[in-house]
């Protein structure tokens, strides 16, 4: 059986603890032949204790059932009230009522220092309380829809003890996936389309488990990739503007209470004639009503939004994807391409490579693929976070299993084993790694590399970050070479070498003339340089 059981708080009736999932039903006194369109409206009006107004959107639940979820940020008592378009239906219009919000026992970030949150001009996210957040996410596209509830916590417990802090997954139907694991699609048609909520029902209790291992929950409202096969599959592609307005933003009244980071596209192009079409689903799903959570959008591969989207509002997070090669034009974009020639010229906002090269796939990338690109990326930008895949866990495959219109998975390995993976791991030791520093003040620092051996050869490219008072300089080498640092602050450094691969820290020695730091790294694979200011000179 699944050990993952969760008992909830034994609290009364109508409370709730702190930043957690507040759920209330009502009952509908008319049953509607399709809801999404027949109600135009069913919103909720909140007042906190301190008499701040809220609002979100109820949702239909199937039959008469009908449904809002919150989490709230305040303790105390919280007022409500329905506004339904149908004002004649007194099960849905101007019914008042209230919950309190009281202390609880956890010790899980996402509820002791709240929701993700994106600061006013930063480059990276945080918590409700101002403690930075730092985005490593664990990509189970298929997770929710295919695993069974023993499957889910196995992965989960797994991810949440190596350091990973986000889970990436669709939330419908799509190229990777036509159904879930009861035969279930989330809706059928386009144009019209009618919400099943027996499928929603069997995806509320996997993201409620991300959540409770601590988790942040990071959906794909509209999977969007128009090329590959299996693209009438993905909503984001097929629907027209308004149907795919409506499916989103149904899906984010229904998890709008759990603890999550909204990625309103995924895999799709964005650009071009499409720019427009994504800028009116973004404004239409996010850009009025109050909503939870931060929101990006996850681009398809060797692409970004910078150019176009860093001014939309609605946008927290400046998605991007590095595609799934490790070949030298795909190092070169990492690197040196439009991201980090860009990123400056847009307003500050979370940079995040949203998947990198998975491992294992098209049976060419393997663990030291992952750890470039991953340090590479993180290094590009002012750190954020990166993504972590894998061929078969994206796909949840098990033996015998092919994926859905993809490569053939012949020889992948299944899911329950890729989650050992090298990369897997290592990507665990890269979390680790950053949060014993103060990552977030981390800038790109390339200018003070003496010599870059990645001009003539991309993969031995040298990446630099710098505190803004040079007080820690790190440098990713991705294979052995001597790193050449100017000292621009003529401080005294204690450097020490960490081992992404082992997990192991070893003292550096430094040699400093004429103004240059020099160290060696002790072994042949990359490895991170970290220089210190010493601590005698503060």
């Amino acid at each position: 059986m699944c050990s993952c059981v969760f008992t909830k708080p034994s609290f009364a009736q109508e409370q709730v603890g702190l930043w957690m999932k507040f759920d209330k039903s009502f009952t509908s006194q008319k049953v509607y032949d399709n809801p999404l369109y027949d109600v135009e409206k069913m919103e909720v009006h909140l007042t906190s204790p301190s008499g701040r107004k809220k609002q979100v959107n109820g949702f239909w639940d199937g039959g008469a059932l009908w449904r809002f979820r919150f989490a709230p940020d305040e303790l105390g008592t919280w007022t409500y009230t329905t506004v339904c378009s149908d004002e004649s239906n007194k099960g849905l219009h101007r019914v008042n009522g209230s919950f309190t919000s009281v202390p609880h026992q956890s010790k899980l970030a996402i509820y002791t220092k709240g929701s993700i949150t994106r600061p006013k001009g930063s480059y990276h996210l945080a918590h409700a309380d101002g403690t930075p957040f730092f985005y490593v996410a664990g990509t189970a596209w298929n997770g929710p829809l295919k695993s069974t509830d023993e499957e889910w916590c196995t992965y989960l417990e797994h991810r949440a003890r190596n350091y990973y802090s986000v889970i990436q997954f669709a939330t419908t139907q799509w190229r990777g996936a036509d159904a879930n694991r009861l035969g279930q699609v989330a809706f059928e048609g386009s144009g019209k389309i009618r919400i099943n909520p027996a499928f929603f029902q069997h995806l509320d209790k996997k993201i409620d488990e991300i959540n409770r291992y601590g988790l942040v929950a990071a959906p794909v409202l509209l999977w969007a990739l128009p090329f590959a096969d299996g693209r009438e599959l993905n909503p984001g592609y097929y629907l027209p503007d308004p149907d795919a307005i409506l499916l989103a933003r149904y899906l984010v009244a229904r998890y709008g209470g759990n603890q999550v980071i909204w990625i309103l596209g995924g895999d799709g192009q964005y650009e071009y004639h499409y720019e427009q079409r994504w800028k009116n689903i973004g404004r239409g799903v996010f850009g009025e009503l109050q909503h939870p959570g931060v929101v990006s959008l996850h681009p398809y591969g060797s692409s970004w939004i910078g150019d176009e989207y860093a001014n939309e509002e609605w946008l927290d997070i400046v998605g991007y994807q590095s595609g799934h090669n490790n070949d030298e034009k795909t190092v070169t974009w990492i690197t040196e391409g439009p991201v980090v020639k860009g990123w400056q010229q847009l307003p500050p906002k979370a940079i995040i490579n949203m998947e990198p090269c998975y491992e294992e796939i098209f049976f060419k990338i393997a663990d030291r693929d992952v750890r470039n690109a991953s340090y590479w990326s993180l290094f590009a930008t002012p750190v954020a976070g990166i993504a972590y895949g894998a061929n078969g866990i994206w796909s949840w495959l098990r033996p015998g299993e092919t994926i859905l219109n993809h490569e053939d998975a012949t020889g992948t390995h299944p899911w329950y084993e890729s989650i050992n993976f090298q990369g897997s791991m290592q990507v665990g030791y890269l979390s680790a790694f950053f949060q014993q520093l103060e990552w977030w003040r981390l800038r790109p620092a390339n200018e003070l590399l003496a010599m870059q051996p990645g001009i003539e050869e991309p993969h031995q490219f040298v990446s630099l970050l710098k505190a803004p008072d040079y007080s820690t300089i790190l440098a990713y080498i991705p294979e052995k070479s001597t790193a050449r640092i100017f000292n621009r602050a003529g401080y005294t450094y204690e450097g020490k070498w960490f081992n992404p691969v082992s997990n192991r820290y070893t003292k550096a020695s430094l040699l400093v003339k004429q103004g240059i730091i020099e160290a060696k790294p002790p072994t042949g694979n990359d490895m991170i340089l970290v220089l210190k200011k010493s601590k005698r000179q503060e």
